[in-house]
């Protein structure tokens, strides 16, 4: 789909990407075809696209599997989807942060820059054997980040606690109509079990969100701030900032919380 095409579909559809909603639509065919190749589908697989837009990906999906489901939110580009692929495939009209996601294997989404965020966390609770996502660069460099990283987030300890996740390639933002500030990149999602045990893992979340809301502080002064600690317990690494820490070691504190909650 080239820049002349996809101005063509916006004008047949009336569509005026949104800023305000991170609308910009992938004009190369050869990105789409190696984030579809990325994925591994199989006829069987069923699949699921956030944010379909004008179909650059939507229609290389059709292809691969007789199980495709699309969510999307903007009712021109809905109804674009409807009528172009009909049957062919399960079109969800709403908000893919509100909406149920139904059951699938794999997600395949160039995801709006303005729901990045949500979507992945969401996305971490459903069982699935791997997604193939487009993200603004910057996000994913917080995805991939090592400790002691300015990247380095709640969102990279997540990720990592259930998942590998790595960076494919860089996509420049020449690639899009219209075209964005920032480059993207085409990241890869495999779930795999926890390389390390947490006792409760909703206090694990908690205890990532909590210090992570006050990076620049100790983790102490975060976690009593939250009120999830008392002076009396015995926790470690109170006195470490938590882009310090491993993931494997902010367990270690929740675990200790755990433990003193049961005490």
């Amino acid at each position: 789909m080239s820049r002349t095409e996809t101005g063509r579909l916006m004008a047949e559809t009336g569509v005026v990407p949104k800023k305000s909603k991170g609308q910009n639509f992938l004009i190369d065919d050869r990105v789409a075809d190696r984030q579809v190749d990325f994925a591994g589908i199989s006829k069987e697989d069923r699949v699921l696209e956030v944010g379909p837009g004008l179909g650059i990906l939507t229609s290389r999906l059709a292809e691969c599997s007789d199980n495709v489901t699309c969510i999307e939110l903007d009712e021109i580009l809905a109804d674009h989807i409807g009528n172009t692929y009909g049957e062919r495939l399960r079109l969800i009209r709403g908000d893919a942060v509100k909406v149920p996601f139904p059951p699938f294997d794999v997600f395949v989404s160039n995801l709006p820059y303005s729901v990045s965020t949500p979507i992945i966390f969401k996305l971490l609770d459903c069982d699935f054997r791997k997604a193939i996502v487009m993200v603004q660069k910057e996000f994913a460099d917080r995805m991939t980040a090592d400790v002691g990283s300015p990247d380095y987030s709640r969102l990279t300890v997540n990720l990592f606690y259930k998942a590998d996740c790595r960076l494919l390639e860089k996509v420049p933002a020449s690639r899009f109509k219209p075209k964005p500030k920032v480059d993207s990149a085409i990241v890869e999602i495999v779930p795999r079990p926890a390389p390390f045990s947490v006792r409760d893992e909703r206090l694990f979340f908690k205890v990532t969100e909590a210090a992570f809301n006050h990076r620049r502080k100790k983790i102490g002064t975060s976690l009593r701030t939250a009120g999830m600690i008392e002076d009396s317990w015995n926790i470690p690494f109170l006195d470490s900032r938590i882009e310090e820490l491993r993931p494997t070691e902010i367990a270690e504190i929740a675990n200790a919380i755990s433990l003193c909650h049961k005490q």
